[in-house]
């Protein structure tokens, strides 16, 4: 349990954090660009620091209306923990992916609507959430989600990894295009 204990406690502690920086807009755009990208961070990791700022982590955006920021656990110190931080605009979500471990989605307010696949069964289970919520995604299984909200959502993605697979499968289903 005490394991256990030290992760809710960090996840509570990036769930404070992060509430606080969704008061702004994380220093994005006011007008989403129209194409995707991935930045490297724009000063470097120092796992001796308590403190990880954003700009101390790689930063990407997922047309349309997803920007975020990935805090890969073994360039911060970290040896079974990673996070990822978005703010992702009304109508917007990231492409349907999967990853090699279990995500849980951390949500303090907002609405998003997720289609989870399982991949034995290729049965999609689609659901709204509505925030306060945790979302458990087990590893492996095809995800994405849409804010089906009118703000702003800004979610928190805890994998138990020091470091995140990515594994994109195509577009995301939820988007009209």
């Amino acid at each position: 349990m005490k394991g256990a204990t030290t992760l809710f406690v960090a996840i509570g502690t990036s769930c404070a954090v992060a509430s606080v920086q969704a008061q702004s807009s994380h220093g994005h755009p006011q007008t989403p660009p129209a194409k995707s990208y991935e930045k490297a961070p724009q000063r470097p990791a120092n796992p001796a620091e308590y403190v990880i700022k954003l700009e101390q982590m790689p930063s990407f955006y997922d047309a349309p209306g997803e920007f975020g920021h990935l805090m890969l656990g073994k360039d911060h110190g970290f040896k079974q923990l990673s996070f990822i931080l978005t703010e992702t605009r009304p109508g917007g979500g990231p492409p349907l992916h999967t990853h090699d471990t279990e995500e849980a989605h951390i949500v303090l307010s907002g609405t998003a609507r997720y289609v989870v696949e399982d991949p034995a069964t290729k049965k999609r289970n689609t659901f709204t959430a509505r925030g306060p919520y945790i979302v458990r995604i087990p590893a492996g299984h095809a995800h994405t989600f849409i804010n089906a909200g009118k703000q702003s959502l800004n979610l928190i993605g805890a994998l138990p990894a020091s470091d995140v697979s990515y594994h994109e499968l195509g577009p995301n289903p939820l988007i009209k295009r």
